[in-house]
């Protein structure tokens, strides 16, 4: 028996330190939000023009998911929907709204990543207003582009005497922060840069850096996918009338305007890249790079002068579809994935990486399997996309998506239905809601959105706040 017993404590002595250094190696995470960047502008996805290397050499080497969707195409609401893994229906924070409540607070994954001993910061653009967000941080800095109404507004944060870029001052502190963060504890470090949205109190609307300034110079960027007016004037008159309109008349109204504001947004991209690049060469420069997962994605999609628009707020693919890369050293066989994912899945795949359960009511999808098993077929036949911010000149909407259909429907307009056969027509040029033959599926589909939404509704964790009559945006 003595013996026995000698064993068991012997077996304990020696299965401690290896559950230590299990949990010492839980993976860092570093997650990077670009604003505004539509799922093309990236090389990997078919964009000759486009100067990306980095996100590129990482979607190649690791997991790059090119169906990716944001479930509301709107900076606010979304970014509630990447920290909680709710729709928007269901966590009901958009603009207007005071603040994002509290039971959605505590399931946010940095608040769940640092109860469970990850170290987490967070730089840049939150674009969320919660009751003292940095509590839910160990280090944190929150900014977006500044109130000047010219080139300072991307241009007022300083490193040392110098002011820079916003862009170059996030990278920097994300730099900052890899060097000092505790080598005993796994990190998480958020980057939510502000590039590429455009500075809308300006004229310019686009802002670089010096570096960049002769990328594209000698390129010409073509014509925008749909940009005939037959396409814009098919639009119900709110959308017409609306802010879509007098954005694309800043930017995209004439060839060369179109041209200028194009290479700007280009020039915006490449220079996170850049900045991707000095993150992966500082964990590499540490010895953590075997250990660090890096992961990629925007909070919308953008309208670069398609039907004449511009910005995002409809249920349109050039504004819902975004990038999406996952690159997990870990794992050594690179995929392309064909099933859909969401903004919502960001945060059960954070929490799932990191060895962490879950909450039970997160609706997004932990995207690990993909990465681990490459191209499989998905549980995931149909999304909800939505838009409900009540403004008159963004008019609300609402539908559903699969791998084929799209289904669509304004919520406090009179405007046609929309459907749209993705497979044959992925550019959602012929609405086939009026015709006979497409009735039963239709009804389907209106059907399903119905449900959907019922049921995300039903799943609020609290009451909505009263939306303020008005807000800047």
């Amino acid at each position: 028996m003595r013996f026995l017993k000698f064993r068991y404590w012997l077996l304990i002595f020696y299965c401690i330190p290896v559950v230590l250094a299990a949990q010492s190696k839980r993976p860092n995470i570093i997650f990077i939000l670009t604003d505004d960047q539509r799922w093309d502008a990236l090389g990997v996805a078919g964009n000759n023009i486009i100067i990306t290397p980095q996100m590129d050499a990482l979607a190649k080497s690791g997991t790059y998911f090119k169906n990716t969707f944001s479930t509301t195409p709107i900076c606010a609401a979304s970014r509630a929907s990447i920290l909680t893994g709710l729709y928007e229906r269901t966590h009901g924070y958009t603009f207007q709204q005071p603040r994002l409540q509290q039971p959605y607070a505590e399931i946010m994954y940095p608040k769940i990543l640092k109860d469970h001993g990850y170290y987490v910061g967070f730089f840049g653009k939150l674009g969320v207003t919660m009751d003292t967000p940095s509590q839910y941080f160990n280090v944190s800095e929150f900014y977006d582009r500044g109130v000047a109404p010219n080139k300072a507004g991307y241009f007022y944060k300083k490193i040392g005497k110098d002011s820079v870029h916003l862009t170059r001052y996030s990278g920097h502190q994300a730099l900052e922060f890899i060097k000092t963060a505790p080598s005993n504890q796994p990190f998480c470090l958020s980057v939510y840069f502000s590039a590429p949205h455009g500075h809308d109190e300006s004229k310019e609307q686009y802002y670089w850096q010096e570096k960049s300034d002769s990328l594209y110079k000698n390129v010409t960027i073509p014509a925008p996918i749909l940009g005939d007016s037959s396409y814009f004037n098919r639009l119900p008159k709110e959308v017409r009338e609306g802010f879509n309109r007098t954005r694309w008349k800043w930017r995209f109204d004439d060839p060369e305007k179109y041209q200028n504001m194009v290479k700007g947004y280009y020039r915006m991209i490449t220079e996170v890249d850049d900045e991707i690049g000095l993150i992966r060469k500082q964990i590499k420069e540490q010895g953590i790079e075997d250990n660090t997962i890096i992961m990629v994605m925007s909070d919308n999609g953008y309208f670069l002068g398609d039907r004449q628009l511009a910005d995002k707020w409809l249920m349109y693919d050039p504004s819902i579809r975004l990038p999406l890369i996952i690159y997990d050293p870990r794992n050594t066989k690179p995929s392309t994935i064909d099933a859909m994912a969401l903004n919502i899945d960001i945060s059960s795949t954070i929490l799932g990486l990191a060895g962490i359960q879950a909450p039970k009511n997160y609706q997004g999808m932990n995207l690990m399997p993909f990465l681990k098993k490459g191209n499989i077929a998905s549980t995931r036949d149909t999304v909800l996309i939505e838009h409900l911010w009540k403004l008159p000149d963004i008019p609300a909407s609402e539908g559903i998506r699969t791998a084929h259909w799209k289904y669509f429907r304004y919520k406090y307009i009179k405007a046609p239905e929309e459907l749209y056969d993705l497979k044959k027509d992925p550019l959602e040029k012929f609405n086939l809601a009026g015709m006979p033959k497409y009735a039963k599926i239709l009804a389907n589909l209106r059907k399903q959105l119905i449900q959907t939404s019922l049921k995300y509704e039903a799943e609020k964790l609290c009451p909505d706040e009263p939306s303020m009559n008005s807000i800047k945006f």
